[in-house]
């Protein structure tokens, strides 16, 4: 039986569908990511057509059946469409980005609604703010890391325990952690972090404000967290919005 709900959501991506039709992909707030067609979709006087694009943030009505694939929407009411993210080719690079984690990593149906709030929040924050989009990229791609179950550890290296890491070059071993500069040398390096790294990487987790007048140390955060991510999940091949877009 079909039951009529009415929820949140992000569009994810869209493709035409028969001569009049359009199916979206959506991240939502109350039933996690799904597929939904809008029939009539391409119709030019279809509003409901028009306002499920790529990134807006919508609130929809659909008919909601949990053994059908494909649900079925019905009304939609545009929330946010980002102007300002569509009008900067960096802001929507990283909001891409941002799209595609979402796109490729979350679990079909799997209700989270900490990461729909951060996901909304970081796109607003991209619309509005003025810190620079690769900061507020590398705060968002920080919380999904841990709101997959890969939270990356920084307090303490992993072998002896030692808390003060500041201002000493340390590395990352992908399977036990972070290292100090005594355990690294008995160890295999898999990445090396250097204190400004380090420094920033701690920023992003304790989302504290950061000054930043070089991007090299918010580019490696993302490389590092981009490695990492590749190792827990191996099917994951990086994140393909940020190369095709430089």
């Amino acid at each position: 039986m079909n039951e009529i709900v009415k929820t949140e959501t992000v569009v994810l991506s869209k493709l035409n569908y028969g001569d009049t039709s359009k199916i979206v992909s959506l991240y939502t707030k109350d039933y996690g990511k799904l597929s939904a067609i809008i029939k009539g979709g391409r119709n030019s006087k279809s509003k409901i057509g028009l306002i499920l694009d790529v990134i807006n943030h919508i609130q929809i009505v659909m008919y909601k059946k949990d053994t059908r694939e494909i649900q079925i929407i019905s009304d939609a009411s545009l929330i946010s469409p980002f102007s300002n993210i569509k009008e900067d080719l960096e802001k929507i690079k990283y909001a891409q980005a941002i799209i595609e984690l979402l796109q490729k990593l979350t679990v079909e149906h799997e209700v989270n609604h900490r990461l729909f709030k951060g996901v909304t929040r970081i796109l607003y924050l991209l619309n509005t703010s003025n810190e620079l989009p690769i900061i507020l990229f590398g705060r968002f791609f920080i919380f999904f890391l841990a709101e997959l179950g890969y939270a990356i550890q920084l307090h303490k290296c992993s072998v002896c325990g030692r808390t003060n890491l500041e201002n000493i070059e340390l590395s990352y071993n992908l399977e036990l952690g972070i290292l100090c500069n005594d355990c690294k040398h008995n160890h295999l390096e898999s990445y090396v972090i250097s204190p400004e790294l380090f420094n920033y990487l701690n920023c992003l987790t304790s989302n504290k404000k950061i000054e930043l007048t070089n991007v090299a140390a918010a580019e490696k955060s993302i490389l590092f967290m981009e490695k990492y991510l590749m190792f827990h999940i191996p099917d994951f091949k990086g994140i393909q919005s940020l190369k095709m877009m430089k």
